[in-house]
């Protein structure tokens, strides 16, 4: 296989993934596009966390929030938990890393508040932990995930909403993520402004 032969096959499973996922997401972020609106209409604000390349797609939601999307309108409250490095190092060095998240979650939580969740394996301890955190602050809960959903696919509450994207490469599924928060992003607006 030559090189141009892989980046196609990249495309082409990139692409085949997103049809996959079309097939079964749709609903889930619509559910989670208006938990998110009543979040922010009841003057809540949106706690993101994820680890790694999930860490980054937390902080592109939050800034997509604070700043803009597509359209311009007001600032929307969100913190990614991940961007605090004293508070993850000091948390991660007194306790453990398994707490960096849930702290934050216990500290910055409010009932009408939501957590996102970002996980493509969903078994990830510190997310798993900052789960709970939220569950016990009363808060919902949007776990994007992937795979089998781990561990976190079991601690979700009725009320909280599960965005699994089918699949089990870790690129693929992080793919798609991308996607899902731009769904996100776009579902906010349209409701916030009107299309």
């Amino acid at each position: 296989m030559n090189l141009l032969e892989r980046v196609n096959g990249h495309f082409t499973a990139s692409i085949e993934s997103k049809k996959t996922a079309q097939k079964v997401l749709p609903e889930a972020i619509v559910a989670a596009g208006e938990m998110l609106i009543r979040c922010l209409m009841n003057n809540g604000k949106v706690l993101i966390a994820g680890n790694g390349g999930s860490a980054a797609d937390a902080q592109h939601f939050s800034a997509e929030l604070l700043n803009r999307f597509e359209m311009e309108r007001p600032p929307l409250p969100a913190i990614a938990l991940t961007v605090d490095t004293s508070t993850l190092l000091s948390i991660g060095n007194d306790y453990s890393f398994a707490e960096v998240f849930s702290k934050q979650v216990q500290a910055l939580g409010q009932p009408q508040d939501v957590f996102i969740a970002i996980s493509t394996s969903g078994g990830s301890p510190n997310i798993n932990r900052a789960i709970l955190a939220a569950q016990e602050a009363d808060m919902t809960v949007i776990a994007i995930s992937g795979k089998s959903g781990g561990e976190m696919a079991t601690l979700l509450r009725e009320n909280d909403i599960e965005i699994r994207v089918p699949g089990e490469s870790t690129a693929r599924i992080q793919e798609v993520h991308i996607l899902v928060l731009h769904c996100l992003c776009d579902l906010i607006d349209y409701q916030l402004m009107g299309g």
